[in-house]
Order: structure tokens, then C-alpha cells, then sequence
């Protein structure tokens, strides 16, 4: 158990928005967790840009490659959460309070059936296309505000 949250640093993330030709935004359903829907993201290695960060988690989570995609925009900063108490010292090891994440809004390019959720370490057991306003409440609500703060900055971009 952690005595201080505050004691601990965010974890350094990159997030995807994908959208479709529609407009229509990606979520999968994360395997560890039924039930509970979520943007493609993950850390940032050592020494790793953002952006070549958000393009590998693409390809680790849901298959694709830079060519599938148009890079769009990102977030002007950092976008943090606080992980709810009862996952604090659980997750990442017990070594971040949350996450600080930049998050690029891309532009799928390519047809669905090139996004494969069935990869070396699937994170989705399931995926789809939702909208800006029931993204909202497919996801973990302590992950809420990131997502209006990410939708509100980024969508305004997408054309």
C-alpha cells in the first residue's frame, strides 16, 4: 500500500484517437476487464518520442501500421489522471499514481479489415465504432474527464 499518492510520478503515455472516414471514433473492449471500453494506448519507452510511441502502440494493440493512418494532431500537453485508490499500488507495479498522456488524433486510411485486435499480447477482446457521445459512457468513469478533455481539443482537427 502506498502511504502518499502523491509521492509517486505519472507513468508517461501515448493515446490514439482513431477515427474513420465517418467521423466514428475506435474503442476496444479490454480483455482484463469486460465491459470496458477504451481508446488504443500505453507507455513510452525510455528515449522514445511521442509520436513514434503512439504509432508502435497502434501496431501492439491493434495492428497498424503508419501506412494505415494520417496523423492528424496532438494534444498541446501533457493530459494526466490519478488511478482510483482501490488500483493504486496494483498496477505498473505500484510505481505511478496515474498517467500523463499525449494523444494524437489519426485518421484511419485504410479498410477495417486492417485492424487485427488478434496480436502477440491482445489487449481487446472485441472492437468497434462509437461516437463522441457514447464514448463517454462505455469508458471507466475515473477515465471520463481525460476523454472529454482529449475529444473537446482533438476532434476539431479531424477534418
Amino acid at each position: 500500500m502506498v502511504a502518499n499518492k502523491s509521492d509517486l510520478p505519472y507513468r508517461p503515455c501515448a493515446g490514439i484517437l482513431l477515427i474513420n472516414k465517418d467521423g466514428l471514433i475506435f474503442v476496444g473492449e479490454r480483455i482484463d476487464m469486460p465491459g470496458a471500453w477504451q481508446m488504443p494506448q500505453g507507455g513510452i519507452d525510455d528515449g522514445e518520442g511521442h509520436e513514434e510511441a503512439a504509432l508502435r502502440e497502434l501496431e501492439e494493440e491493434i495492428g497498424l501500421r503508419p501506412r494505415h493512418v494520417d496523423v492528424l494532431s496532438c494534444t498541446e500537453d501533457w493530459v494526466t489522471y490519478d488511478l482510483p485508490q482501490h488500483l493504486l499500488g496494483k498496477v505498473w507495479g505500484g510505481k505511478y499514481r496515474g498517467q500523463k498522456q499525449k494523444w494524437f488524433l489519426m485518421r484511419l486510411k485504410s479498410a477495417d479489415t486492417a485492424i487485427n485486435i488478434a496480436t502477440e499480447h491482445p489487449e481487446f477482446a472485441r472492437w468497434k465504432w462509437t461516437d463522441h457521445a457514447n464514448i463517454l459512457t462505455e469508458i471507466v468513469p475515473f477515465k471520463r474527464p481525460v476523454y472529454r478533455k482529449v475529444l473537446a481539443e482533438l476532434l476539431p482537427h479531424r477534418d
